[in-house]
């Protein structure tokens, strides 16, 4: 018989003096978790004075699936009709690569230049994932 560790995820909300909730999110973001961020989200989200930011650290997630890309499409949706800008702070490169893949890394991290996203290892900066270097100069 196999044995399976038990997988959470754990979740942590702080609140900033200028408007800002952040959530960080570690451990498995999937089927028996996506709700549990989702929920949290919401009370944030619905709260009389939604904050004008909400950023999830990303830093500590192990996976992602199906599940918790839908979580995250939600959020991205209540936090849109809230008024509140969606931040994905510390993206693991699993995260990356689901985003990239499913394309919807545009959608939820405005790297469009809508809005101010975090790639991996840099705040506030667009990320430039899925974007193609400029053509080679030809010669006159």
């Amino acid at each position: 018989m196999t044995a399976f560790p038990e997988r959470t995820l754990d979740i942590e909300v702080t609140t900033g003096d200028g408007g800002e909730v952040h959530v960080r999110i570690g451990g498995d973001l999937d089927w028996d978790s996506a709700d549990d961020l989702t929920e949290a989200a919401r009370v944030c989200l619905h709260a009389e004075r939604p904050p004008r930011l909400m950023v999830l650290d990303c830093g500590a997630l192990s996976l992602c699936d199906s599940a918790g890309l839908a979580a995250l499409l939600m959020i991205h949706r209540i936090a849109t009709a809230a008024g509140t800008r969606l931040r994905l702070d510390h993206r693991p490169a699993l995260l990356e690569r689901l985003l990239a893949l499913t394309g919807t890394l545009d959608h939820l991290t405005g790297a469009g230049g809508a809005g101010a996203a975090e790639a991996p290892g840099e705040p506030d900066a667009p990320s430039t994932a899925g974007t193609a270097p400029p053509p080679p100069a030809r010669p006159d």
